[in-house]
């Protein structure tokens, strides 16, 4: 728009100043040669901007002529260099497709197209059509040769970096992580490398400060920042608990601020000031901590507070956590734990009628085992509440990466990765949630027969098969319980009955005993066998286990001696 506005005041100018020497009467004479040239203003004008016009003219068709050469190798030259530049950014969308045919034609395209000495995306493309034939070892010494070159040093560390990643050699990996984040403070990934070295290092002061650069320079938003921050603080406090408790407290205490939710974070905070003599900030913490998240690490940091506490004084405060987060599963269980403790048995199986009718767990059976052999000292009973233990879906625990753990730690042993343990129920082992009409002996929950209770209904998330099987010679009910996902597990209840003859079995019920053994041969090799001391079953509370399969990256121990990966690698 300014354009054509400047354009039409341009043509005004020229028009009015055209006019302006029409109008204006004068003449000019020239004298050339001896001859005098008399012609008007206006015709002297425009002679003036003719021969200007044919000077410019003249003089642009021989800059033409001179320049044409090298105009026209110009033209074919950003021809051919457009065309380069197509062939490549073909090929590097086809090996990022994973389509080394033509990642590598149109290499050999644009190679031919393109100077391969001073292009340096030719050089990655080959390096990734390398890696998509699976030629590892040819796609590595490609990105070792670019470290040669300064302007392709980053680039060449990235694909090393990415390299032993993929082959597991986390120590080659925050090498290559390490000198980029020298070269490029401002690289993401190369700063989260030297992070989690720093962290594996245990070397929590460090990886503060580092973490601290990064939020500076925009690498982390806000909120990430300030968990990794509770959680490095944390592990800072735990490291010095023992040797340097008002360190601890301090570190501890400004992660509790950042995160009033992280049940370790109260957790160190509490002991530093339990160390110190400061109760009240302790207990403060982790009631805290308690109403927003509560956890069983922190039900065991408040009831222990004062070690002299008497058992009834513990009872106590499980108690008051129960009256701070009412209706809650953590809440009956520590009351229930601290109930048995103080002998009040009967509290105790109320704490735990209210688990098992809201968040039945193996934790709650196991419990139920222990106050039933406290009070009443039943083996029978204990031995029901164990079986029905091992069926029940597990307890939350500490869990990074697959692995789990007994206690909270800042990274994974498998991955090493910061803050990746997380509080939940491992995966490992999946069982059928138990109906809670199996709790005879559990006030507020319906009863069920104690001496025959009723056959467990399946979880709705896995359908199974249930088959009753009694074995004529002692009356033992057996249920099957066909799992689609981990196999049979069998669960048998003993039934103290008298064994019947062999004289008094009828024919119809050998048939149909026959029958089942041969329709499920599984439960017929798990079926109890004979005790020749009583003559009766034995029975079977256990059920097996699969064995959960290792991880794909057990990690690295530094003792050993370096693999065949670590070999591949050269370190500088």
């Amino acid at each position: 728009m300014l354009r054509v506005l400047f354009f039409v005041i341009a043509v005004a100018v020229l028009g009015f100043g055209f006019a302006w020497v029409a109008d204006t009467p004068g003449m000019i004479v020239m004298t050339i040669a001896g001859r005098e040239i008399t012609v008007s203003l206006m015709v002297a004008a425009v002679a003036l901007v003719t021969i200007v016009v044919a000077i410019m003219l003249t003089w642009w068709i021989v800059r033409v002529l001179i320049t044409s050469p090298h105009r026209v190798q110009r033209f074919f030259r950003a021809r051919r260099r457009d065309r380069g530049y197509q062939s490549l950014s073909t090929g590097i969308i086809a090996a990022g497709a994973g389509d080394s045919v033509t990642a590598r034609l149109m290499l050999k395209q644009a190679g031919g197209l393109l100077n391969s000495t001073t292009e340096p995306l030719l050089q990655l493309l080959d390096a990734q059509a390398s890696m998509v034939e699976g030629h590892n070892d040819d796609a590595r010494q490609k990105f070792e040769a670019m470290l040669e070159d300064p302007e392709l040093r980053i680039l060449g560390l990235r694909g090393l970096y990415m390299e032993a990643k993929r082959l597991g050699d986390r120590a080659a990996a925050k090498h290559y992580a390490e000198k980029a984040a020298e070269l490029a403070p401002h690289l993401g990934w190369a700063g989260n490398a030297a992070l989690e070295l720093k962290t594996a290092a245990s070397d929590w002061d460090g990886a503060i400060r580092l973490l601290e650069s990064q939020k500076k320079a925009k690498q982390i938003d806000r909120d990430a920042a300030k968990r990794k921050r509770a959680v490095l603080l944390t592990a800072l406090a735990l490291e010095n608990l023992e040797k340097d408790p008002a360190k601890a407290k301090s570190a501890a205490l400004e992660a509790h601020r950042l995160a009033p939710d992280f049940a370790p974070a109260a957790v160190a905070a509490a002991q530093a000031a339990f160390r110190l003599n400061d109760q009240r900030k302790g207990v403060h913490v982790l009631e805290a901590t308690w109403r927003k998240a509560p956890h069983p690490e922190i039900a065991l940091a408040y009831v222990n507070a004062r070690p002299g506490d008497s058992a009834s004084d513990r009872y106590k405060k499980a108690r008051r956590l129960a009256q701070l987060k009412p209706n809650n599963t953590e809440s009956s269980m520590i009351a229930a734990q601290m109930a048995l403790e103080a002998g009040e048995y009967s509290d105790a199986r109320k704490a735990v009628a209210t688990v098992l009718r809201n968040d039945p767990r193996e934790g709650a059976f196991m419990l139920m085992a222990d106050i039933e052999d406290a009070e009443t000292g039943d083996q029978g009973k204990v031995r029901e509440w164990l079986a029905r233990a091992v069926r029940a879906p597990r307890d939350p625990a500490w869990t990074a990466d697959g692995y789990v753990s007994g206690s909270w730690a800042p990274i994974s042993p498998i991955s090493g990765r910061l803050d990746a343990f997380e509080w939940k129920v491992p995966v490992e082992r999946l069982g059928p949630v138990l109906e809670n009409d199996l709790d005879p002996m559990v006030p507020g929950i319906p009863a069920g027969s104690p001496a025959a209770p009723p056959e467990t209904k399946p979880a709705k998330s896995a359908p199974e098969s249930v088959e009753a099987e009694v074995t004529e010679d002692t009356g033992t009910i057996e249920e099957a319980t066909e799992d689609a996902a981990f196999g049979p597990v069998i669960d048998a209840v003993a039934v103290d009955e008298p064994a019947k003859p062999a004289a008094e079995e009828k024919p119809a019920e050998k048939a149909a005993e026959t029958e089942t053994a041969k329709a499920a041969p599984e439960q017929a090799a798990s079926a109890p066998a004979e005790n020749p001391d009583t003559g009766k079953a034995k029975t079977v509370a256990e059920p097996e286990i699969e064995q959960r399969p290792l991880p794909d990256d057990p990690g690295i121990d530094a003792d050993s001696e370096p693999d065949e990966s670590s070999r591949r690698f050269r370190l500088f």
